[in-house]
């Protein structure tokens, strides 16, 4: 999944919280002033976007869990068909964080 994917997603989620939202105020302002079958009207078109936008969470997390088993599977064969560079490629992120904390503390500027 894409960030655009992932953020365009996320927009319509929020959107349809936010109508869930707003047909919720309006049914509460409406049995406040009416009451009756206009109420029960907009009680049922809100039940219905509640359930579509509790859909709709469940299929984004079910392709976020998806998403994740897929990208972990894939780092566990690499790491398995490639341990020698994986070791190699962790020592040097290592080295070099090493070489810039001992420089960053003999320039005097070290946090302690």
């Amino acid at each position: 999944m894409t960030q655009f994917s992932s953020q365009t997603i996320k927009n319509d989620l929020l959107r349809d919280f936010n109508a869930v939202v707003n047909e919720s105020e309006q049914l509460l302002k409406s049995v406040i002033d009416e009451g009756g079958n206009k109420a029960n009207a907009l009680r049922a078109k809100m039940e219905l976007n509640l359930k579509a936008a509790k859909d709709r969470l469940r299929h984004i997390e079910e392709t976020a869990i998806e998403t994740t088993n897929t990208a972990v599977r894939a780092t566990d064969n690499y790491v398995h068909e490639n341990p020698w560079r994986v070791i190699g490629v962790a020592a040097g992120i290592g080295a070099v964080i090493g070489l810039l904390l001992n420089r960053c503390c003999h320039n005097n500027s070290c946090i302690g």
